[in-house]
């Protein structure tokens, strides 16, 4: 996944990467010798963040790079092009670099993700072997930006793996390579055992598949720790169901699963970083198909908190399955709850596709979740739970709609909805994402993407791994 990093013994002689702050560009080049400022002069080049110069050495051979970057939020960005940009050769940061470690770890996990590249179904081209190679440091920095890079890598495989090899059993199968990874518990409920053991909205909008549904739950740590429990959408494939979606927009629901593979990833990095916590994490696995034994429009489902829901739209099936999980969470009345979801197309007309919607029971963990995404440029934007919209969801028919007969406030409207069932959860928070990258930037190629995670993360380990 990320074969482009190296430990930075391994060569003795790497070609230096020289960050300048492009604030100090001036200040630095001042010291430069002749032949450097004329090199850099003929190239035009000022340190504009994110950007790059070769630039040769006294006897007109590769002499260093020089990037250019920013010391804020979005500096990792600033350096996720090397990797790509680079051409084959050993890299190293010049060895002042690393005295400031925030940054040095910013820097790192750019390289990390720049080098990112999902070739499970490329055919080896020998272009792999003509990579740049960055040789990084084995700091503390390092080392923490190795671990969350590995979670988002592992969110990005998941998300970019088509459905026909992932689906609930693959997802399953995901879920028990990363705790026998670590030593968790993995149990999976299958099948008619759903129904056996009361999960039966789950069961319901699977059985249209004929790959079982299934919940997968994993735990991992000290149990008398603090509880962490996090529950991911696990929709392997989405067609929308009998209201059936356009071919436009079943094009990319492969992705219908990216809430899972959100926790999948930010349980990896929990765990790998060791923290003191009890975690829990629960995935309800299913696909959304047509067939004669799918669910139906105005179809009345049970739940496994005892709320009768009606089906006012077959294709809003993923507040379904989540709240026979957040039911089960909620009934631990764990310290922390979050649940991560590709739900709602509403969410991004609001918020785009960069910026997923949070939504809170806790001011606190929300204001906590919000401060850290924007220090890491991992944001994530709050909308209310608006009480004034919970009567849209009423039914004629049953307890509650999982629809609303509105077009408008749908984001609101679908959180509103998994608040009735993670009620008794004291801190809980709903993560509305799009869980895609549609164009390549930096460190962000086309595909699958991690969002919010380091921001839990980072929440996470300073509320409980001191």
């Amino acid at each position: 996944m990320y074969d482009h990093i190296i430990a930075l013994e391994t060569s003795s002689h790497p070609i230096p990467i020289i960050p300048i702050a492009e604030n100090e560009f001036a200040a630095w080049l001042s010291d430069q010798p002749a032949h450097s400022k004329a090199w850099i002069a003929a190239n035009g080049y000022d340190a504009k963040r994110g950007t790059h110069l070769v630039v040769p050495g006294e006897d007109g051979g590769f002499g260093a790079v020089l990037v250019g970057y920013r010391d804020d939020a979005k500096a990792l960005w600033d350096f996720a092009g090397l990797p790509a940009a680079l051409s084959s050769g050993t890299y190293a940061f010049e060895d002042r670099f690393a005295d400031n470690g925030a940054l040095y770890e910013k820097a790192a996990l750019g390289v990390y993700l720049g080098g990112y590249r999902f070739d499970r179904y490329r055919t080896e081209d020998g272009k792999k072997d003509k990579r740049a190679k960055i040789a990084l440091q084995g700091s503390d920095a390092t080392k923490r930006a190795e671990n969350i890079a590995r979670g988002i890598g592992l969110a990005r495989d998941l998300i970019n793996i088509p459905a026909n090899d992932m689906g609930p059993a693959e997802l399953e199968a995901a879920a028990k390579t990363l705790g026998g990874e670590f030593g968790a518990t993995v149990s999976t409920i299958v099948g008619d055992d759903l129904l056996k053991q009361n999960f039966p909205a789950i069961y319901t909008v699977g059985h249209g598949s004929d790959r079982a549904p299934r919940l997968v739950d994993l735990h991992w740590g000290d149990e008398s720790a603090p509880k962490i429990t996090l529950v991911g959408k696990g929709v392997c494939f989405d067609t929308g169901g009998y209201d059936l979606k356009p071919s436009s927009n079943m094009l990319l629901m492969k992705k219908d699963m990216g809430g899972s593979a959100q926790v999948l990833g930010l349980a990896r990095m929990i765990m790998a970083a060791n923290l003191p916590v009890r975690l829990r994490v629960l995935i309800p696995a299913v696909e959304n198909m047509v067939s004669g034994r799918a669910f139906r429009p105005s179809d009345i489902l049970q739940t496994r908190k005892g709320i009768t829901v009606e089906v006012g739209n077959t294709d809003a099936e993923g507040r379904l399955v989540l709240s026979d999980a957040l039911t089960e969470a909620a009934s631990e009345d764990p310290d922390m709850l979050l649940d991560f979801a590709t739900l709602t197309g509403a969410a991004r007309v609001a918020l785009g596709l960069g910026l997923p919607a949070l939504f809170s029971n806790d001011d606190d963990l929300a204001n906590g979740l919000m401060e850290n995404g924007l220090a890491l440029h991992d944001p994530l934007w709050r909308l209310p739970l608006w009480d004034e919209y919970r009567p849209m969801l009423e039914s004629k028919a049953a307890d509650m709609n999982n629809i609303s007969g509105s077009p408008f406030g749908g984001a609101i409207i679908a959180a509103l909805f998994l608040d009735r069932f993670a009620e008794g959860a004291k801190s809980w928070a709903h993560i509305d994402l799009m869980a895609w990258n549609p164009t390549d930037r930096p460190g962000r190629p086309t595909g699958g993407e991690a969002q919010g995670i380091r921001a839990a993360f980072k929440l996470i380990e300073d509320r409980f791994g001191k």
